[in-house]
């Protein structure tokens, strides 16, 4: 059973595409998983037989635990000595959603007694190039695709000696971590659909106190909160605007729009704390809060910043369906440098929602709706918005959040800004 999100700890077999005997080839999806947040498919790295189904439709298995045999046509298998999903331990998963594939053992041959493949010991890294192919996770490979690095150079080291994220992510880095840099971050101009890596900061000893001090107070992750009140009346004319031009374009998109422009403007908000590390990104990601029949995902925008209302609205539109069906793929739904949880449409005037973790920082977004304000010494009706931040207290403070929100808030209440 392969980690197929972060978070998955066992996965429920709902259905086998193939059947005991069926020949299968790389890539091809041989089940269907139910994860904690969505239902995938399952693919094999090798050509050969499913020789052996180990756990049914309807039934689950830990991460790690094998499912099904894959062999030689005609090859035999000691029965007796496969072990039960029920029984088997959860091998430590992959920290990311980087295998996607059915352990292959190396079924017993002569010797009855010989230990199945969960038992056995891992293959040597070169059985990765078996045959002249190179077997990697989708993940690792669309990594190395992205970052140039050359696949035939790595020696993997997840199952069967196949490459998985992190020997791509170390070939990349030269097997250590990227030198921090000493400044503090300034915004980085990147072009459209260009990936860069986190880099790590230093963490000052400030930083270092606070994060302790204040985990002692709020253990975990100790949030802070900042909410102002903005006039979205260019934004609504915006929207109809778009309108007019037979252009779907949702308050939620200007939102969005506005919340990754701000993280451009302001990098401190895109850092995340990883474990005693500070890490730096680049892209900016905006994860937009899906609410589904049990419970919430966040689908992520890639490179909101750089993409336009329009582009972001059917994106925004397609991955909440997929989200409602449940077949949203990890890549789909994991990192992000902020995400933007909106209850507006169900009346709520003003909410804190919790951190999303890794990242950062979170926006509650509340209705608009028409209210009495005073400008200019006069009493006049204008739509607004609340917005709240909760923020990592142990990464950003409330000057941060708070020149954060002054940016989106320019950006909100003056939205063709948000055009060039």
């Amino acid at each position: 059973m392969p980690a197929l999100s972060p978070t998955m700890k066992e996965g429920k077999i709902t259905k086998w595409v193939k059947k005991e005997g069926d020949k299968v080839t790389s890539g091809t999806a041989i089940a269907e998983v139910e994860t904690d947040k969505s239902n995938l498919e399952v693919e094999t790295y090798d050509d050969g037989v499913l020789l052996k189904i180990l756990v049914p439709e309807g039934s689950a298995a830990p991460v790690g635990s094998p499912i099904a045999w894959i062999g030689k046509p005609g090859e035999k298998i000691d029965e007796s000595a496969a072990p039960k999903p029920a029984a088997a331990p959860a091998e430590k998963a992959e920290p990311a959603p980087a295998q996607s594939a059915a352990p292959q053992p190396s079924a017993p041959k002569a010797a009855p007694a010989a230990a199945p493949a969960a038992k056995q010991a891992a293959p040597a890294p070169e059985a990765n190039h078996a045959n002249g192919r190179v077997r990697a996770s989708p993940l690792a490979k669309r990594i190395a695709q992205e970052t140039g690095v050359d696949l035939g150079s790595i020696s993997g080291s997840g199952p069967s000696g196949r490459i998985v994220r992190r020997d791509v992510e170390q070939a990349q880095g030269g097997g250590g971590q990227p030198a921090a840099k000493a400044k503090g971050p300034t915004p980085v101009t990147l072009t459209r659909g260009e990936r860069i890596k986190p880099e790590v900061l230093p963490v000052s000893g400030m930083r270092k106190v606070i994060a302790q001090r204040l985990t002692e107070v709020k253990p975990g992750v100790p949030h802070f909160y900042l909410t102002v009140d903005l006039e979205m009346d260019a934004a609504l004319k915006l929207r109809e605007e778009a309108k007019a031009l037979e252009t779907k374009v949702s308050v939620n998109d200007v939102i969005i729009k506005a919340t990754a422009m701000a993280v451009r403007r302001f990098p401190r908000i895109n850092q995340q704390m990883d474990g005693d590390k500070l890490l730096q990104l680049h892209n900016v990601d905006v994860g937009v809060a899906v609410a589904i029949e049990d419970g919430l995902i966040t689908p992520v925008v890639r490179d909101a910043d750089q993409k336009g209302l329009a582009e972001i609205s059917a994106e925004v539109r397609a991955l909440a369906e997929k989200a409602k069906k449940r077949t949203l793929k990890p890549e789909e739904y994991t990192g992000g440098s902020i995400t933007v949880s909106n209850l507006g449409m169900f009346g709520v005037d003003e909410f804190i929602a919790v951190l999303n973790p890794p990242q950062a920082a979170i926006l509650a977004v509340g209705a608009v709706t028409p209210k009495a304000v005073v400008r200019d010494g006069e009493i006049v009706v204008r739509h607004m918005m609340s917005v709240t931040l909760s923020g990592d207290h142990r990464v950003i403070d409330g000057a941060v959040g708070a020149e954060y929100l002054r940016e989106l808030r320019s950006l909100l209440e003056h939205p063709l800004r948000l055009l060039f």
